[in-house]
């Protein structure tokens, strides 16, 4: 129960009223009706200081940042400085014992840490990369913390597992990456992501069920620089499809490729099969099977053909 809703339930124990403020310089809780004081010498357990930009509560708070998984250390672990500004102030025989104390720190840390701040830094190089959440960082590093203690990482590339970790959590939370994106941000081969891919999953019980066309519907119209309107079109394409049961077994990328497409050219914002496939990354004969299956099973194949002839034309008269 939050503190706002703790005090709306509270009621003055004299006139049942509740209407109740609170003085924070006295530390009481007072009865606006009756002026029973209902509590006092109210502990206060916010900061005693006060910070009008960002430097100043840097400069005065005294905690340092929340624990996070995605550091191999959670954030908490203190190391020698890499500063050399300061050092040219003190004597060479200190600067020397500097130099030793960093090197003996850093051969002091276990293998398990050295591991986990290596692979961490890949796994930041590739959510920046690839554009994805807080939420997905975090769960990587999870897993593959949970990886590491099981002993899976032995004998197999930090970058492979990182890899395929990576996919497995997009698909988890929605917002799926293709292999061949992820391939080509982290430069391991496709075949090795999917069989590492396929050896975490059983080894950490991970069941993920296949992707579906719909959860990429939103990245790869932005891709294609597709209004929202057209989205929306293509993924209710994708809904009456499914009824239908005609996209079964098909892969989930080239059916929502085809969908854009019959959604682009039915709102007015066509682009050629050509453009779609090289954005998107699959062939033009994928799109072109799965579009005339979905405007077969629709209905509409009369209706799209008609409106790229009315394009085709278009094209024609402003050359």
């Amino acid at each position: 129960m939050t503190k706002a809703t703790r005090k709306e339930a509270q009621r003055c124990p004299e006139c049942g009223s509740k209407n109740i403020s609170h003085d924070s310089a006295r530390g009481e809780m007072i009865c606006s009706m009756c002026g029973t004081v209902i509590n006092e010498s109210m502990i206060d357990l916010t900061q005693e200081w006060r910070a009008f930009d960002d430097d100043q509560k840097s400069r005065r708070v005294r905690t340092g940042a929340a624990l996070t998984p995605t550091k191999h250390d959670q954030g908490i672990t203190t190391e020698i400085g890499k500063g050399r500004g300061e050092l040219f102030k003190v004597s060479s025989k200190k600067r020397a014992q500097y130099y030793r104390l960093t090197k003996w720190h850093k051969r002091l840390i276990k293998s398990k840490d050295r591991n986990l701040s290596s692979a961490f830094s890949e796994l930041q190089r590739l959510i920046s990369l690839l554009h994805l959440s807080k939420a997905v960082h975090e769960k990587v590093a999870k897993l593959y913390h949970e990886a590491v203690n099981r002993g899976l990482v032995r004998g197999r590339s930090t970058e492979s597992i990182i890899a395929a970790l990576l996919y497995t959590t997009c698909r988890e939370e929605g917002a799926p990456r293709t292999l061949d994106e992820i391939s080509k941000v982290s430069g391991i081969d496709k075949r090795d992501i999917g069989k590492t891919y396929r050896y975490i999953a059983r080894k950490l019980k991970i069941r993920i069920l296949p992707a579906k066309a719909q959860d990429y519907v939103p990245r790869f119209g932005s891709l294609l620089t597709l209004s929202e309107k057209v989205q929306v079109r293509s993924v209710e394409v994708l809904d009456k499809v499914a009824k239908h049961d005609a996209t079964s077994g098909k892969g989930p990328i080239g059916v929502a490729a085809a969908a854009l497409y019959i959604a682009a050219v039915l709102e007015g914002e066509k682009k050629t099969q050509r453009e779609v496939a090289d954005t998107i990354g699959v062939t033009e004969v994928t799109i072109r099977n799965r579009y005339k299956e979905m405007v077969e099973t629709l209905g509409i194949k009369d209706e799209v053909e008609e409106r790229v002839r009315e394009e085709e034309e278009k094209e024609k008269k402003r050359k």
